[in-house]
């Protein structure tokens, strides 16, 4: 019974490794096999996956439904396991599902040494885990990294903050080439951390101060000559990093001031979007005076500072909170310098080419689009379509990768909702989540026309979907769905 099933597993996985191969990781690791991080392979959001199902319920197309705790990290997939975490009153947890039938194999509970006041739609278990054949690394902000064994037990930990997040931390971890990397951009001393994977040791730690709202997860990227680089977004940039050392190689500025989707890489080109406020649309940004001309005309008791009843009167007022970075209510020339290029910089979509030293922002940028941008859900590149699905009421922007031209605009139908979950993508169609549980399939080549009515699951859906093989995992608020085809009434 055991050789049959490690045969079992071992098909699995050979499965899984031919899946990252098809949906091209020749331009930078897959990120682990099957759906081993966050939004799959490289973060693209696409499997090879086929005979997927197009209407969903609480009992249609369900192989499998598991109870969980509360918990807006997503699934992962690895070989005949499932993993996610989540929190149980003061517990943060990391769990593995059998694939299979949905039964809890085990769980485990990582140190908790504070708890973090986070903004109403965070938690304390929002970041996705990383996996490999090795171990299943996990970030919980409450503590900092913890890695597993594929049996449950506790390889190491390595205690990481506290952090400084407006909004709590979001990023999830990656595994590449032996080394697991995590992106810590907050407040205040911002930076992107590389361990050793089978230790969990510090490798290196490089500062990001330009950094400072985000939740962005990189992405790996291989030059047809060269080593393998990380890319990774943040406020005003998209950087370019080297894994082995940490060395800053190529950057690009021109992002919003909040970052938090993933980007997308297609033949060399990094796709990426990053929402800040209504005041970064373009066409409606504050141009605030240096920090020098607010001393002279808004610091009435001569203090060297700008508190918030010496703020000028302008739309941006209520952005002092946000920019008072170290909370001592008032206004440095470095916060003030941030409260500039944050109000000057624009929401919009870019494509980036990858790649060069230095600052390459005048070479590699190829087309902005600025309408309707997402604040949260990742873009998707599907069938030579990129997709932008806005958080809000379920409008959508279909765009040429190549030129950056509208092939259509429009809202999904019948599924206005928030939308926090990303859109991923297999079998020629493309799946959307909102937040109370619509589920939209449209068909790939440009059609905002869905393949059939738009389905309803549970409440709470903050968690982008896996999909491995032929199947789809889903999470709610306190379910993991598994969904596939079933055949008659019912099944499509």
């Amino acid at each position: 019974m055991r050789r049959v099933t490690k045969a079992l597993w071992v098909l699995a996985l050979c499965t899984e490794l031919a899946s990252v191969s098809a949906q091209g990781g020749h331009e930078g690791p897959a990120g682990g096999e099957g759906w081993s991080r966050f939004r799959g392979p490289n973060g693209h959001g696409v499997s090879s996956s086929t005979g997927l199902p197009v209407t969903f319920g609480e009992k249609e197309n369900v192989v499998w439904r598991a109870a969980v705790p509360m918990g807006h990290s997503s699934p992962v997939v690895f070989g005949d396991a499932v993993y996610l975490t989540a929190a149980e009153g003061e517990k943060l947890l990391t769990i593995r599902l059998d694939r299979a039938t949905g039964k809890e194999v085990w769980r485990a509970v990582s140190p908790r040494t504070r708890t973090t006041k986070v903004d109403g739609r965070n938690g304390p278990a929002s970041p996705t885990a990383a996996v490999d054949r090795d171990v299943v690394v996990v970030f919980f902000p409450d503590f900092g990294m913890v890695a597993y064994g594929h049996d449950g037990k506790e390889r190491w930990r390595l205690a990481l903050g506290p952090f400084d997040n407006l909004y709590g931390m979001g990023a999830s971890p990656v595994i590449h080439d032996g080394r697991v990397f995590l992106p810590c951009d907050q407040n205040r001393n911002s930076y992107l951390l590389a361990v050793d994977k089978a230790t969990g040791k510090e490798l290196w730690r490089v500062k990001r101060p330009w950094a400072k709202s985000g939740h962005c997860t990189p992405i790996f990227w291989t030059p047809k000559e060269g080593e393998t680089q990380l890319v990774l977004p943040g406020s005003f940039y998209l950087d370019g990093y080297d894994p082995k050392t940490g060395e800053r190689i190529w950057w690009v500025s021109g992002l919003s001031f909040e970052m938090k989707s993933t980007p997308v890489l297609h033949e060399g080109i990094v796709y990426i979007n990053g929402y800040g406020s209504p005041l970064n649309n373009v066409g409606n940004q504050i141009v605030m005076p240096t920090f020098e001309e607010s001393l002279r005309t808004q610091d009435a008791n001569k203090d060297g500072f700008i508190s918030k009843p010496e703020m000028p009167a302008t739309r941006a007022t209520g952005w002092f909170g946000f920019v008072d970075l170290d909370g001592d209510k008032k206004l440095g020339k470095a916060e003030w310098r941030y409260l500039r290029d944050a109000l000057a910089s624009k929401n919009g979509t870019l494509a980036i080419r990858a790649g060069g030293k230095g600052d390459m922002t005048e070479k590699n940028v190829i087309w902005t689009y600025h309408r309707s941008i997402p604040q949260l859900p990742s873009p998707l590149l599907y069938g030579g379509v990129l997709y932008m699905l806005n958080d809000q009421s379920g409008f959508i922007t279909l765009l040429d990768p190549k030129t950056g031209k509208v092939i259509e605009r429009g809202r999904l139908k019948e599924a206005s909702d928030d939308y926090y979950a990303s859109p991923v993508a297999a079998d020629g169609k493309i799946y959307f989540v909102g937040l109370s549980g619509l589920i939209t399939v449209l068909k790939k080549g440009g059609q905002l026309e869905p393949v059939a009515k738009v389905s309803k699951i549970g409440e709470g859906c903050y968690s982008t979907p896996a999909i491995v093989g032929n199947r789809i995992f889903i999470r709610t608020n306190d379910t993991l769905f598994c969904f596939g085809k079933k055949e008659g009434p019912g099944g499509r």
